[in-house]
Formats: structure tokens, C-alpha cells, sequence
């Protein structure tokens, strides 16, 4: 496995926390806050300055220096460091650690966990309770309670948050690091050998082949047909190539220097030999991180979530003022009034929903994780849900991966040892990426050789490698040239059947060279053909004798072949393909195959595996089309074949504009682009770098059956996260409707401010638990992709139906239950303080109750179309909080602790009526969920 680029990201790696805080005390704390990350950026900035200086002075040093004395000044040898040089490299030059901000200390967690809106206003709350039960009242009346209390809410609130987003982000850190990406080094006493990229240091000496991640800055010292793609750094899509030859001239940047490798870019071809110049942090792509380390880019679900926020927030702007002068000139006590206005403002401000995005996303990532499936980033988990078009390449996917060789044939078609001999020779010489072809012709080679075929032995000690023109997708083949003990020369070039016949022009048959005429051509053709329909993938093998370069070999001495047959290799469709296919299908997942391999083998095998092939296009095929004619047969085709990398991003990137939610599944370079292109890039644990480094999603297993698995996890995942956010939006909306007309019709608060944030603290603990509930199995055939709009609709039409009962409670309460309760008399008939209180505070338990009821049932309700407990039932951790948090609030009325706060106990008929409320609630909410589906297609 090649080198890449490992960033470590010493903050949060969890999905951005978007508080959308619009409270002047928070408000005041982050800009406070901001301020003095000013003053420290600025201090960073300097320190920023002087090592780009200090590391641009070294890299410009030595792109004009020669090997012997570039390695002379970092004390190593083209044999590398030995071990006991490497710490102290490490010691005088830094590890290979990029840091993207600093890392979050525990003091710092624990104080975010605890200062947010909800807690700001218990604070409040518990300083005025200090002042009016303790600092203010007689010495024999000084009354803690209510103050010790509210603190409580605080301690549970925050450790709550914190406990939370501990687990959540240790969860992600875990399966962040069970992605491994290494680098090869020479180290004296172990020679080449791969090590993690953090281990890599100044001094080391590093090979590079075509896919690996460039691990560190590097002067190149020796390089074959190397090119390299510094689009990371650059943004220049075409890659250039780079030399080991010392510069000799001065170039405008350090980018442009042909002798110098950069951390972060790529290996498009060929292959390298480069010492470690710079790591870490000091190197280019490390600058850049440290100058763009607070620039966050959101995703289209964190915008939606946002969305959700700001409406709800809008919503609370716009009716909190309203209630707060509403009840401020009826009551006549402004104060009173102000503390209710913000508890009404934190119930309807979705503090918890940060909080839910973020367990659910962990929840996801580690119910994938022990499925074989890793998630890099966390938001790709709703978007792995959301896709209805999965494009995948052939090898390794429908295919057992193991590909081996059957056939070693002439142009004639009969088997010949000669051919296996010099496929050998290519894929054993060939310093570049060694791909299943290549193993496969070397494994077969050794077991003829075991079998005492005389014309294989001693082919590594006969021959020597002169020079390589390395593999690439516009080619599709790949030379090397070998000399033998002799001094004979030979170019030996493999690849894909047209492009070697294109170069062509003998025939060798049994010993004898003629001319490759048409009709061979087209026996040829036949022949592979066959091959072909059975499966079998085919590459022909060529052959010059005695090439005469002009200077260094390239391409343009691939001419005047003569072909000696070719190589017929098998990779057998895997047994559960067939059955993942259908699976997907059945949830909604049209597969799509892009491949660069042969049309007639691609076909087969869609074949074996129960792929419908409505429709192929070829590489040229979708060259020759405009957009809106690629547009139109995109739709149409389930098989593409002999694309080149760029084609394969131009499928996707087509489908994607079409409106589909395209995942791409690939391991190989040529599959990077594509994966670049698509809404979910997913790859392997064994891909290259460059396939890795550009995936969103890592497969421990490339298998159709795990990523189908995966995606049903996460539509999961978003179902759970949609319950939450549809839940808050129309039980606020309710609320505010509730209490405008409670402030406008009573004499008193329907609630003191501490009930309210009791309420609403009880409820946010009885959603903590969604993350983990059950999902109706309807809910995940289809892809889910994220749609704010649904959000105000479903507001709007679910919200009012618990006002409903709200109002019947407040006009139960009001004209039966109080008065039954303090002698018959309603409140405006009552003189007596003492009783007038005692009204209050029955009034305020039974709307307490009430309130808990209607709206921890609404999360049964909301969480499914179907009826709930008798058709769909929540989890276990769902249904056990939820009861068990309307337990507790339905006993707080009698306790001591709903004394203190201003609630009386209710009677006996006040639960038959409550009942009664409930049964006739939830008929009404199933009757608006009804309605609601019929009308938009969904409830979630």
C-alpha cells in the first residue's frame, strides 16, 4: 500500500454543533470569546510566518543541490536512516502530524456543556429565586429550595451534554483510527518497508508509485515517467510531471519546481525515489491547513438542520415579545412576566437537537462499524441513506476479486509458455502499481515452474530491468524494456486487446514473424470474443526485439510490435452479488456498473450475477455526447465499459445533475475522480491512497451485501434524527398557540417559570433516547434525502392538535378542577390570597401534567404512520424514558419537591378526565397523521 496524507484533527471530528443562540448573554460570551481568538490568532500568525519562511528557504535549498550532497546534508543515504537516527529527526524536525486547530481541553468541553440558553436561564432563574427567597425574605423565611433546585436542572442538563458528546466523539476518534494509511521507506537493517504515515520523518527515503498519497515534501532523486496531480494544493486539474534531476533555474513558486513533491498530492503514473524534506505542519499542505483551520463548510443536511433551527427561532423571536407584554400589563408584575417570556423562549429553542444529530450520527458510525463498514465523516451517513443510484466498478464487486489467469494463448489460440514468459517479464519488472493481472501472471508462472516448464526457470536471474514506461488510462498498457545475460534487449509491453493491436504491426506463430494482417485481425477478435462471453476478461502481450531509443524510452517507441498472443484471466461473479442486487433493489438502489474493462466481459458477467444490462455505452460513446444527450442516456443505461477516469466523473457527475443521489463504490485510480464527483464516495480498506483519500465511506469488506447494510443503516440514522427535529417543530408550534391564548384569557401564568424549564428539561431527557429507536421497516425501501420545506408543513399541520387540548385543560381546570378544589369559587370570586394561591397551584399542576402527557405521547405519535404500541412500537430505551419521565412529572404535584415549587396535588377526577383527554388526543393526532400522509406521500 502507497503513501497518503494523515490529518489528525485535534478538535471535534463529530458533525459541526450549530447552536443558533440568539440570547445577549450568549451572545455576549462568544464574542467576548472571539475576541481573545483574535489576539491568539494573531500571535499564531506570526509564528505561522516565520517557519513558512524558515521551511520555504529549506525546500528552495534543495531542488538545485546533487544527491550525494542533498543527502549529506540530511545526514542519510539512499539506504535511509537508521533506526537510531529516526527520533532524533523526529526530536530536531517534528512528526508528520498536520493539526487542524488545537485541541479541546476538558475544562473547555465541560464549560461548553454547560453554558447554552437552557442553562443561561436557570442561572437567571436561580439568581432572582436567591435574591426573593433568601437574600431579600425575613431571617425566619429565607427558603433554599427552589434555589437548590434549579441548580440541580443545571448539573443534570450539562452533565448530560457532556457525557454525551464525550461518548460521541470518543466513538468517532475510534473509527477514524482504524483507518490505516502507510508510506514505503528504506531504513537501514529492514530496507523497504511500510510504515504509518506519523512515523514517516525528515531524512527517510520514500518510494512513490502511481496511487499513492505523496506522504511529506520531498526532493525527488529519481523518477520514471512520474507524474503527479498537485490539484490539492493548486487546483490545476492536469498533472504534471516531476524529475530527479537537480533545478536549474529559479521558478516563481514553490509548485513549480519539477524536482519537488508536495504532502497531500497524488501519483497519477509512474514511479519515484524522494528524500523527506519537510513534515507535518512545516510542509506546504500543512501551511494551508493552518490558514484555513476555522473555515467550515457545511453540508446540505447541516443547512437543513440549520433551516429547521432558524425557523423554529424565528418563530420564538416573534411570538416571546408577545406573550411577555401580554402577560406583563394583565398580571402587573413585569418581572414574573420576563422570567416566563424567556422559559417560554428556551422550550421553543431546540437545544437538544445539536445534541440528537450528534448521538444518532455516532450511534450510526458504530452500528456500521460492527458491519464492516467505517465512516470518515459523519454527515456522509444520511447521504449514504439517501442514495437511489449506487455506480460500482466490476472487479472485486460483482466479482470474487480473486482474479486468476486460465489461458495463455497464441494468435492462434493454442496455449503457449512463450507468452506466459513474457507476460512474466512485464508485470515482475514493473516498478509501478501491481494490480490482480500482475499477481496472477506471476502466481501462475511460479506454479509452471514448480511443474518443470524449462522456459520459465531463472527468468529474474536472466534477465535485468533497462527501463519502464509505466500504465495509463489513455493507453491501457504498459513496456518494459529487459536486457538478458547476452546483452539482447527487449521491449515487452501488455495491455488491452485494441490498443495493442493499434500498435502492432507483425505476428509472431511458432517461431516465424508475418505481417498482422486483417484477417488475423479478425480471427483475433473472434477468438477473444469468445473468451470474452465467457467471462473472461483478455490482454494481449507484444513484443520488440533490440529497441533503438532516441535518449530515454517513451511512448513513441511502442510501434512496429509484433504480437505473441495474449493472457485470458477469470474473477468469478462472487455467490452473494446476485441476491445484493435484489436487495438493493428492493430498497430502492438502482446499480449502475462503470467499468474500463471490455464491454462483451462486463455484459457476462452482469449476466451471471442477475444485472439487467437495459442499455451500454462505451468510453467513446459518452465522449461523443454533449451534456443534455449524456443527460438523457444516463437514465436509460445500467452499463458502461472502457471508460477512462474522467469519463466515469462525467456518468455521475450527469446523474447527479438529473436530481438522483448518486454513491459511487471504487478502489483503484482510475476511480477517484469519479468518487470526487458523486454525493458518497465509498471505498476499501485495501484501495489505494488516492481511492481512500477521496472517499467519503470505507468498506472493510468490498462486498455489495456490507454497503447494503450500510445504507439501510442510514436511513436509520436519519429517520431517528427526523423524528426528533418534526417532534420539537410541532410540539413548539402547539405550545405557542397554547400559551398566547392562556396569557391572553387568565388572570395568572398558566405556569411559573421553573415548571416550565422542569417540563421541558424531563422531556429533552425522554428524546435522548431516539437515537436508538426502531424504525418501520416500510420507512427504509426507499431513499431519504433531506427536505427543509416538508419541516413547515408538517408544523403547521400537526402543531395545532395538541393546542386543542390544551385549551380543554385550561377551561377544565379553570372552571372545574381549581374551584372543586378551594371551595367552589372561581378565581375571579376568590379574596382570599391563601386560596387564590392554592388555585394557582392545582391550575398549574393539571396544565403541568397535562403537558407532559400530550407531549411525550406525541413522540410515540410522531415517530411512525402506523398506530403506535399496536402496530409500531418504540425501543426499549424510548419507551422506558418516556413513561418513566411521565411517571415522575405526574408525581412531582404530590411531593415535596412539587410543594416547594408552587404545585398542589390533584384529585382522583382529574385523572378520569386526563385519561379521557389523552385516548381523544392521540384518536385526533392519528386522524392529522392520516390526513397529513394522504396529502404529502410521508409522515417523516
Amino acid at each position: 500500500m502507497g503513501g497518503g496524507c494523515r490529518v489528525r484533527n485535534k478538535g471535534r471530528v463529530l458533525v459541526k454543533q450549530n447552536h443558533v443562540i440568539v440570547y445577549t448573554l450568549t451572545w455576549l460570551f462568544d464574542n467576548g470569546k472571539g475576541r481573545l481568538d483574535v489576539i491568539s490568532k494573531k500571535a499564531t500568525s506570526l509564528q505561522a510566518a516565520e517557519r513558512r519562511d524558515k521551511v520555504t528557504k529549506r525546500l528552495l535549498s534543495v531542488t538545485q543541490k546533487e544527491r550525494d550532497a542533498l543527502l549529506l546534508d540530511f545526514k542519510t543515504s539512499m539506504n535511509g536512516l537508521e533506526e537510531s537516527q529516526v527520533e532524533i529527526m523526529r526530536d530536531l524536525y517534528g512528526g508528520n502530524e498536520v493539526s487542524h486547530g488545537e485541541a479541546d481541553s476538558w475544562l473547555k468541553k465541560i464549560i461548553e456543556a454547560f453554558v447554552n440558553p437552557f442553562t443561561i436561564i436557570l442561572f437567571a432563574l436561580a439568581a432572582v429565586s436567591y435574591v426573593t427567597d433568601v437574600a431579600l425574605a425575613p431571617a425566619g423565611e429565607k427558603d433554599f429550595m427552589t434555589v437548590i433546585i434549579i441548580m440541580t436542572l443545571v448539573l443534570v442538563s450539562g452533565v448530560l451534554r457532556f457525557v454525551q458528546e464525550a461518548r460521541s466523539g470518543n466513538a468517532a476518534a475510534r473509527l477514524r483510527e482504524m483507518i490505516l494509511v502507510t508510506t514505503a521507506v528504506e531504513r537501514i537493517g529492514t530496507g523497504k518497508k511500510e510504515i504509518n504515515l506519523d512515523e514517516v520523518v525528515v531524512g527517510d527515503i520514500v518510494h512513490l508509485a502511481a496511487g499513492d498519497m505523496v506522504p511529506a515534501d520531498l526532493r525527488i532523486l529519481q523518477a520514471k515517467d512520474l507524474f503527479i496531480s498537485q490539484a490539492a494544493l493548486t487546483g490545476e486539474s492536469e498533472p504534471v510531471e516531476k524529475f530527479g534531476s537537480p533545478a536549474n533555474q529559479a521558478y516563481p513558486t514553490l509548485t513549480d519546481y519539477p524536482n519537488l513533491a508536495f504532502m497531500g498530492t497524488n501519483v497519477i503514473s509512474g514511479a519515484a525515489i524522494g528524500v523527506v524534506i519537510a513534515t507535518g505542519d512545516d510542509t506546504v499542505f500543512g501551511d494551508m491547513a493552518v490558514e484555513i483551520v476555522d473555515v467550515d463548510v457545511e453540508t446540505s443536511f447541516e443547512k437543513g438542520v440549520n433551516s429547521v433551527s432558524w425557523v423554529l427561532i424565528r418563530f420564538m423571536l416573534a411570538m416571546v415579545p408577545i406573550v411577555l407584554f401580554i402577560n406583563g400589563f394583565t398580571k402587573g408584575n413585569w418581572m414574573e412576566a420576563f422570567l416566563f417570556a424567556i422559559s417560554i423562549a428556551v422550550g421553543l429553542t431546540p437545544e437538544m437537537l445539536p445534541m440528537i444529530v450528534t448521538a444518532s450520527l455516532a450511534r450510526g458510525a458504530v452500528t456500521m462499524s460492527e458491519k464492516k463498514t467505517i465512516i470518515k465523516n459523519l454527515n456522509s451517513i444520511q447521504n449514504l441513506g439517501s442514495i437511489d443510484i449506487l455506480c460500482t466498478d466490476k472487479t472485486g464487486t460483482l466479482t470474487q476479486d480473486r482474479v486468476a489467469l486460465q489461458y495463455y494463448l497464441d494468435v492462434h489460440g493454442e496455449s503457449s509458455a512463450r507468452v506466459l514468459r513474457h507476460g512474466f517479464l512485464n508485470s515482475y519488472f514493473q516498478t509501478g502499481l501491481k494490480n490482480l493481472i500482475d499477481l496472477a501472471i506471476i502466481e501462475r508462472t511460479q506454479k509452471q515452474k514448480d511443474d518443470d516448464e524449462p522456459t520459465l526457470q531463472g527468468l529474474e536471474e536472466t534477465y535485468t530491468k533497462v527501463d519502464e514506461i509505466p500504465f495509463d488510462f489513455e493507453r491501457r498498457r504498459m513496456s518494459v524494456v529487459v536486457e538478458d545475460k547476452t546483452g539482447k534487449t527487449q521491449m515487452v509491453t501488455k495491455g488491452a486487446v485494441e490498443e495493442m493491436l493499434s500498435i502492432c504491426s507483425f505476428v509472431e506463430y511458432e517461431g516465424k514473424v508475418e505481417s498482422l494482417t486483417q484477417e488475423i485481425i479478425n480471427d483475433i477478435s473472434k477468438t477473444v470474443g469468445r473468451l470474452n462471453d465467457d467471462g473472461m476478461r483478455v490482454i494481449a502481450v507484444a513484443q520488440k526485439t533490440n529497441p533503438s531509443p532516441v535518449g530515454e524510452f517513451s511512448v513513441a517507441d511502442e510501434t512496429e510490435m509484433v504480437l505473441i498472443g495474449y493472457l485470458a484471466f477469470l474473477d468469478p461473479p462472487k455467490e452473494t452479488t446476485a441476491d445484493a442486487i435484489k436487495g438493493l433493489r428492493d430498497y430502492g438502489v438502482t446499480v449502475k456498473v462503470l467499468t474500463g474493462d471490455n464491454e462483451r466481459v462486463t455484459q457476462a458477467i452482469c449476466a451471471q450475477v442477475g444485472l439487467p444490462v437495459d442499455g451500454m455505452l462505451l468510453g467513446t460513446d459518452v465522449e461523443g455526447m454533449d451534456d443534455a444527450t449524456l443527460s438523457e442516456a444516463v437514465e436509460k443505461t445500467t452499463v458502461f465499459a472502457k471508460l477512462s477516469p474522467t469519463q466515469k466523473a462525467r456518468v455521475v457527475t450527469s446523474l447527479r445533475n438529473n436530481g438522483h443521489s448518486v454513491g459511487y463504490l471504487g478502489d483503484g485510480i482510475n476511480d477517484a475522480a469519479a468518487m470526487k464527483s458523486s454525493d458518497v464516495g465509498i471505498s476499501v480498506n485495501n484501495a489505494v491512497d488516492i481511492a481512500k483519500e477521496s472517499a467519503d465511506v470505507i468498506l472493510l469488506e468490498k462486498d455489495l451485501t456490507v454497503l447494503e447494510e450500510g445504507i439501510i443503516e442510514g436511513r436509520k440514522t436519519y429517520a431517528n434524527m427526523i423524528k426528533y427535529i418534526k417532534m420539537t417543530a410541532s410540539s413548539n408550534f402547539g405550545n405557542v398557540f397554547s400559551v398566547l391564548i392562556a396569557s391572553a384569557f387568565l388572570p395568572f401564568l398558566p405556569m411559573a417559570a421553573i415548571h416550565l424549564v422542569l417540563l421541558n428539561l424531563i422531556y429533552d431527557i425522554s428524546c435522548i433516547a431516539l437515537p436508538w429507536d426502531n424504525v418501520d421497516e416500510e420507512y427504509l425501501k426507499l431513499p431519504r434525502k433531506w427536505d427543509a420545506s416538508s419541516i413547515s408543513s408538517f408544523m403547521l399541520w400537526i402543531g395545532p392538535t395538541s393546542s386543542i387540548f390544551d385549551v380543554t385543560t385550561f377551561a377544565l381546570m379553570y372552571f372545574i378542577i381549581a374551584p372543586a378544589v378551594t371551595g367552589g369559587q372561581l378565581y375571579s370570586q376568590i379574596t382570599d390570597p391563601a386560596v387564590k394561591a392554592a388555585f394557582i397551584a392545582v391550575f398549574q399542576a393539571g396544565w403541568f401534567v397535562e403537558s407532559m402527557w400530550s407531549q411525550t405521547l406525541v413522540i410515540h405519535m410522531i415517530r411512525t404512520p402506523k398506530i403506535p404500541f399496536l402496530q409500531s412500537r418504540a425501543s426499549t430505551p424510548v419507551t422506558v424514558l418516556t413513561f418513566a419521565g411521565i411517571a415522575f412529572l405526574t408525581l412531582i404535584p404530590f411531593s415535596a419537591l412539587g410543594a416547594s415549587i408552587g404545585l398542589a396535588p390533584l384529585p382522583p377526577v382529574y385523572f378520569a378526565w386526563l385519561a379521557l383527554t389523552v385516548v381523544l388526543y392521540m384518536a385526533l393526532a392519528q386522524r392529522a397523521k392520516n390526513l397529513y400522509v394522504r396529502r404529502y406521500g410521508e409522515l417523516l
